[in-house]
């Protein structure tokens, strides 16, 4: 069932327009007293004044020289919901600039965001969670994730959170765990994930494959991925209506399908039929790792005894304007013929 989309909208008392806005360079240290006012409405206004300034990444370095950022740490706490929600939206705004990303990092804003994973705001989630897939897009972001222990606590939310924020979860964990899976694993993130590869939402089943894919290019990862029995579900997934789904879905299993169990899980799910038909489709996306996980089944005999019915379909690889599909359908041709 589809829910509905999360305002920003402020409530009725407050007016924006009101906001007093100095010029030049003395602006933003006006503004910074301001934050630290013990009024509440000066401290609104200069939030939505603040908001509009940092769109320009020379003020976002001017604030972030000015010590905005301990200001901005402080209001995350407040106990009225419009201050924490402008303070979230500056800060998220901020998160677009590289040095509002780098200044954030180096502040230590993720672990003072951690607070507002169970605002009553959702808003103020959204915001958070924004601010949190930002910076981890960077290495040093994706390492404060992990050293502020939000992998855990983000795996859970997947289960209760809004579809617009289990978004925004699902790609910080696709970068956090591409650096460190053990927490995610101990939080049971590949049982979670697993439930999310039905879910309705086009965006949700893709992201979840991807953070799969991620979790299965580590050693431990690819093990709990067969325990859970994830790979049938990815198979299934290979005929997905839409092309980002099949895509992530297959790189997942070229990676899961390193291992030997993930082979045999992968054979008894019949997974060769719908990857020959994703390597038969000449625009698809999903081409290359489809080449690439077949030749993993045929490295078991009844796969090789499989996919020599259809080594044509490789063949006409070998003339792909992908210099990388050309190289993959000549490793899958070899291991094909290959004879004991």
């Amino acid at each position: 069932m589809a829910q509905p989309r999360i305002s920003a909208y402020l409530p009725p008392d407050i007016d924006p327009t009101k906001a007093a806005l100095a010029f030049g360079r003395r602006a933003l240290p006006k503004l910074n007293e301001e934050l630290q006012s013990p009024e509440l409405l000066t401290q609104q206004r200069a939030l939505m004044a603040l908001c509009d300034l940092v769109h320009d990444p020379e003020k976002v370095y001017q604030a972030i020289a000015l010590g905005f950022l301990d200001s901005l740490k402080t209001l995350l706490v407040h106990q009225d919901q419009t201050v924490r929600q402008k303070t979230t939206e500056v800060l998220s705004i901020m998160a677009l600039h590289s040095i509002g990303r780098e200044g954030l990092i180096r502040s230590g804003v993720i672990s003072a965001l951690s607070g507002l994973l169970d605002d009553p705001v959702d808003i103020c989630r959204k915001n958070t969670h924004q601010i949190f897939d930002m910076l981890a897009k960077l290495p040093e972001g994706a390492g404060g994730v992990l050293q502020a222990g939000l992998i855990p606590p983000l795996v859970l939310k997947l289960k209760t959170e809004l579809e617009e924020i289990q978004e925004l979860i699902l790609g910080t964990l696709s970068n956090c765990l591409r650096v460190e899976v053990s927490e995610a694993l101990a939080a049971g993130a590949v049982a979670v994930l697993k439930e999310k590869l039905s879910h309705p939402s086009t965006a949700i089943r893709s992201k979840a494959a991807w953070v799969l894919l991620e979790i299965s290019s580590h050693a431990e990862g690819k093990i709990a991925v067969c325990k859970e029995e994830v790979i049938p579900v990815l198979v299934s997934l290979l005929e997905d209506t839409q092309p980002e789904v099949r895509v992530n879905s297959t790189g997942a299993l070229m990676f899961a399908l390193v291992t030997p169990q993930g082979r045999s899980s992968a054979m008894g799910a019949e997974a060769i039929p719908p990857l020959l038909t994703l390597v038969a489709e000449e625009t698809s996306k999903a081409r290359l790792n489809a080449i690439k996980t077949l030749t993993l089944l045929a490295e078991l005999p009844e796969g090789r005894q499989t996919l020599l019915d259809h080594r044509d379909t490789f063949q006409r690889c070998l003339d792909d304007p992908s210099e990388a599909v050309q190289r993959a359908a000549e490793i899958a041709i070899t291991v094909i013929d290959w004879k004991p």
